[in-house]
């Protein structure tokens, strides 16, 4: 199993696995718990299967799903990481399956033990009521008009901030990256923990800028009337696509076929959609910038994943985080 990192707590159990039944397929989720929630209760209502859900980070539920690996409980797994799919493929842990409901999604989000349920991308999120301008690109947060004004998610305890990090080293090199690292920490950037401590001083009026907000959080809370913007820099921006997965050690195979069917049915994609997120499957409407609409950095996550260590410590070095 690969390495975890400590994540924070808050897991939201709604239906405990341990107490499953033998006829209820049980799904690990990282969030947003509404989406999981729904996609369970339209699951049931359409097939008469039971579902007990674990909702928390990708970090809880990895950790999770290795305290069990004696014992798993799992069936299906939706992670926010996809090297987390990788990592367990490596290992030997999922079952071969890709839906036909997947003809739709594009190749790089689908592998014969894996597919996207949906897509996130990294932004800025800049609050309207700040008395900053609103920051184009990345580097704009340099500048002395964002002193003690940002905050950015801890890469070490969010995978999509880490992503961010090796989208940066891609696409701007290894001294021009840990150069604005160091000159956002010089302007008094902080980084206090994963996406939700950072999103919330800007939400709050604290602090004015999110350097690397997880999307489509932000995108639902605009559209509930918080008085936030979300950027996508004009120089790029990484996605993290959010694998979807079956055990090898389920028991229940054929169900848990039937709910990745379902996740990626029409149903199933609007649920996301609904979420702010892009669905996986380009054939369904998106209520936010898509694929198509980005400029994308492509990253070779392999190799960056392998250097993971060395580049979280380089950026605590570079942050003093």
């Amino acid at each position: 199993m690969f390495p975890l990192k400590p994540l924070a707590l808050g897991a939201c159990l709604f239906a405990l696995p341990g107490l499953a039944t033998a006829s209820a397929l049980t799904v690990y989720s990282a969030g947003p718990g509404a989406l999981i929630e729904d996609l369970a209760a339209d699951f049931t209502d359409q097939t008469g299967i039971e579902v007990n859900v674990f909702q928390s980070t990708t970090g809880q539920v990895m950790a999770r799903l290795e305290s069990e690996q004696a014992n798993p409980l799992a069936d299906v797994v939706i992670s926010a990481s996809w090297d987390s799919a990788e990592s367990l493929h490596a290992d030997g842990l999922l079952h071969e399956y890709l839906s036909p409901n997947a003809e739709t999604v594009p190749d790089f989000l689908k592998t014969g033990h894996y597919v996207a349920q949906g897509v996130s991308a990294l932004a800025l999120v800049w609050n309207r009521n700040s008395d900053v301008p609103a920051p184009a690109d990345w580097s704009d947060l340099t500048d002395s008009a964002y002193r003690d004004q940002v905050t950015m998610p801890d890469p070490a305890q969010s995978g999509a901030a880490f992503e961010l990090i090796t989208g940066l080293l891609t696409a701007l090199g290894e001294e021009a990256t840990w150069t604005l690292m160091e000159a956002l920490a010089d302007n008094d950037m902080i980084v206090p923990g994963p996406n939700a401590r950072a999103l919330n001083p800007v939400l709050q009026g604290a602090k004015s800028v999110v350097f690397g907000a997880v999307d489509y959080i932000s995108l639902g809370q605009q559209a509930e009337g918080e008085a936030i913007e979300v950027i996508f820099p004009e120089s790029g921006t990484v996605i993290a696509p959010r694998p979807m997965m079956i055990l090898a050690s389920t028991s229940m195979p054929d169900e848990a076929e039937r709910f990745v069917d379902f996740v990626l049915s029409e149903q199933g994609q609007a649920r996301v959609a609904d979420s702010y997120l892009m669905p996986a499957r380009t054939d369904i409407e998106a209520l936010r910038p898509t694929l198509e609409e980005l400029t994308l950095i492509e990253v070779d996550s392999e190799a960056m994943n392998a250097r993971r260590d060395a580049i979280l410590t380089r950026f605590r070095e570079a942050t003093g985080s």
